[in-house]
């Protein structure tokens, strides 16, 4: 029976569950009353109801509304927490609790109270759009969501804006935009107004990114967001120039932020086949800016397997957001390229994805797969991209990143794919694959930036081609300028073949395409300064190659070079320091297919105009250099190498050798092994000349073959204290031949005016 105790005239009345208050034959307007339970006595959803008529806003609905005798309502106001069991979920497998946890989540959001529930197993099944907008903590709760009844237009969880977006339309403030929002900027004084803003812009009739290899594919708009501190300063660099604008919106970010931690989601793996080519929401749409979610578990139901035939959008889902961190994670790729006779996935599935983001963080996370499953990550327009921390199968953004940082992470078999600019600086990590990073070619291989990898490994999983950055963009118009990054750093790098120690296949630190403009006349764009340092290959004898530049002739390096017979004025520094060459046997001098590093081709082009590529190269502390510098202009220096086999005839530019030891390995010889004719002058300082190793055999009396000195003969080019090995001064005792004096004086100090 229940108690009716008078506080202050206020009447109190416990009940022992809901039900029991529904039957409650004559409640009292104005009493106040408290459950034990909804169901049964302590099974957590007791609460506190006030006694009213139905309010003309609202309606019942059995949870925080609830019908009484006499026409009377019990309206929950608890206003510290409220729990899914209040609302009545019950959690028994067979009810959809969605629809308990949406009316939950209404109530939290109308008063700004947080949402409690830190045990108990729930079941989602029909219920969608549950809305978030308070603090959340779920703790041990465990959600069970029947993905049959996933959706293209509704997330399981949406986490909302506070307030809504504004359109922006005042013709004398666009006008000051589409003169400020350019590169560089960093302050728009007419946006002062709109601090703790993100403002997007967007020229829908400037189509720029078309997607190669996509028939049709209009591309993107030409958009940009960014984030309006005080004083119109704004976070988020500006990567394009607009004509003009067909929409400017600002979106208010919280001044709060919203955390959502806890609890564990087991899905059921079967997406719904409708046939449908779209994507499938699942799990968060993530719409608010300023939010956390954290210590979190999601996986299959245990026995389950990925069934879907359709593509989700990712069990995170971010959207025009400004500073977003997940963290503390436990999430799962998803199947796409199953093998016959199961059916894959036609389009890209992804565990997190998203677009027009803003310095989100991801921290912590582990999502990894073998090799059927896709990438965890599938974003767009994805700015101040960072990730620390975790380990994932792969990392990806299709169009526009912009600052990307990865640290102390583990990147699985899908591998680091994106296109962009800004910084991609990548530090301590390890990759599983055959490439480091790929420039994904659909949108142009594009990096217009700075790319720096320090610290890093490499792990081929098998035989095949390795390259550490890859660019493969095709001879298309992107709509916008493509090419290989403003500067490139790789230092510190191993390259682990520990899983495929028997392969042969060439590893090139950047792979690149031959060809330096479009059909359409595009010039690519080339680093102004590209190093590699502390370059080293585990786990097999082979070491790395370099890179090709077929067609130096038509970059756009975005700073003049220049030569004029006399002068090479560099516009690229390309710097090569202690890096473990593969060990090359070409099959003769001047073969393209065997060197390290190759510049120019057998078909002499002229240079488009000064901003074309002018190179200076130093190598230092290598072994074994092959390089090939034919009908090109560049300098080049190398300092404590070993040379095997170096072919620039007539090179327009200058030659400098320091402590080098020449000692070509190939298949066959020549008349001339090497060929460092240079305009500006070929310098040796202390070098070594060694036997030509030809066919596997050391041949010192191939020495006169060398091709810039013959025994007692000419000694060719600038010289100082150079030197003979001890093999070929055998060879000369051996076979008579006695060296003269002014031979040796040549050797000791020669200049070409001299001859």
């Amino acid at each position: 029976m229940a108690e009716q105790t008078p506080v202050d005239d206020t009447i109190v009345v416990r009940h022992p569950t809901v039900q029991s208050m529904k039957a409650w034959t004559d409640p009292q307007e104005g009493a106040f009353v408290e459950t034990l339970g909804f169901y049964e006595p302590g099974d957590g959803g007791g609460a506190l109801y006030r006694v009213g008529p139905l309010p003309a806003e609202m309606q019942l609905n059995g949870a925080d509304v609830i019908p009484l005798q006499n026409g009377l309502v019990a309206l929950l106001i608890e206003r510290e927490a409220v729990n899914y069991r209040m609302f009545g979920a019950i959690g028994d497998g067979e009810n959809d609790d969605g629809v308990q946890i949406k009316l939950a989540h209404e109530y939290a959001n109308r008063h700004g109270i947080p949402v409690v529930n830190t045990s108990g197993e729930f079941w989602i099944r029909q219920t969608n759009n549950i809305p978030i907008q308070t603090n959340v903590s779920w703790g041990n709760t465990r959600f069970h969501i029947d993905e049959e009844f996933n959706t293209q237009s509704d997330p399981r969880f949406i986490v909302l804006d506070d307030e809504p977006t504004k359109t922006l339309e005042d013709e004398e403030l666009l006008a000051a935009l589409l003169e400020s929002v350019r590169p560089g900027v960093q302050i728009i004084p007419e946006l002062a107004p709109y601090a703790n803003h993100l403002i997007t812009v967007r020229d829908d009739e400037d189509r720029i990114g078309i997607r190669a290899g996509y028939k049709g594919n209009r591309g993107w708009a030409r958009e940009e967001l960014f984030y309006v501190e005080e004083e119109g300063r704004i976070i988020g660099d500006i990567a394009w120039r607009f004509e003009d604008f067909t929409s400017v919106t600002a979106k208010p970010c919280s001044d709060t932020y919203l955390v959502i931690e806890g609890g564990g989601f087991h899905v059921s793996g079967e997406n719904p086949n409708t046939g449908s080519t779209g994507y499938h929401y699942n799990g968060f749409s993530i719409r608010r800016s300023r939010t956390i979610i954290r210590q979190q578990w999601v996986g299959l139901e245990e026995g389950a397997s990925d069934d879907s035939l359709a593509a989700r959008h990712g069990f995170y889902s971010l959207s025009y957001v400004y500073d977003v961190t997940l963290e503390d994670i436990r999430l799962m790729p998803w199947e796409k390229s199953r093998r016959d006779p199961e059916t894959p996935v036609p389009h890209g599935t992804y565990g997190i994805g998203g677009s027009r983001m803003l310095n989100c963080t991801f921290r912590n996370l582990t999502a990894e797969a073998g090799w059927v499953s896709w990438g965890v990550f599938g974003t767009n327009i994805n700015k101040n991209f960072r990730i620390e921390h975790s380990r994932l199968n792969r990392i990806d953004v299709h169009f526009h990143c912009w600052n990307l940082y990865i640290e102390d992470c583990e990147i699985g078999f899908k591998g680091i794919s994106v296109t962009g600019g800004g910084d991609l600086f990548v530090e301590d990590t390890t990759r599983h694959g055959n490439s480091f990073i790929n420039f994904r070619a659909d949108y142009g291989s594009k990096w217009d930036g700075r790319i720096r990898l320090q610290g890093c490994t490499l792990r081929p999983p098998s035989g095949g081609t390795v390259s550490v950055l890859s660019y493969d963009m095709r001879d298309f118009d992107y709509q916008y300028p493509i090419g290989f990054g403003r500067s490139v750093t790789i230092e510190d790098m191993v390259i682990d073949y520990s899983a495929a120690p028997d392969s042969e296949a060439p590893c090139w630190l950047l792979r690149t395409v031959g060809f330096s403009r479009t059909g359409e006349g595009n010039r690519l764009f080339f680093p102004t300064f590209i190093q590699f340092r502390d370059v080293r290959v585990r786990a097999r004898e082979q070491g790395v190659r370099l890179m090709r530049i077929p067609s130096p002739y038509h970059y756009d390096l975005g700073r003049p070079g220049g030569y004029d017979g006399s002068r090479l004025d560099a516009n690229c520094t390309i710097e090569v320091d202690n890096v473990q060459l593969e060990s090359l046997t070409p099959e003769r001098p001047g073969d393209p297919g065997n060197v390290h590093l190759l510049i120019g081709s057998d078909e002499p082009e002229q240079y488009t105009d000064e901003l074309a590529l002018y190179p200076e190269i130093h190598f230092t502390d290598c072994d074994g250099v092959s390089v090939q510098m034919t009908n090109c202009i560049a300098s080049a220096s190398f300092e404590r190498c070993s040379m095997n086999v170096v072919t620039a005839p007539q090179l327009r530019g200058e030659l400098v050798f320091d402590g080098c030891r020449f000692q070509p390995v190939l298949q066959n010889a020549e008349d001339s092994i090497y060929a460092v004719d240079s305009v500006l002058g070929t310098r040796f300082t202390n070098c070594t000349v060694h036997a030509p190793v030809v066919g596997g055999e050391a041949k010192p009396e191939l020495v006169n073959s060398i091709g810039f000195l013959q025994l007692n003969g000419p000694v060719e080019h600038y010289h100082l204290n150079t030197g003979l090995s001890n093999r070929v001064l055998e060879y000369c005792r051996d076979s008579g031949i006695e060296l003269e004096p002014d031979f040796i004086a040549r050797l000791k100090t020669h200049h070409p005016l001299e001859d």
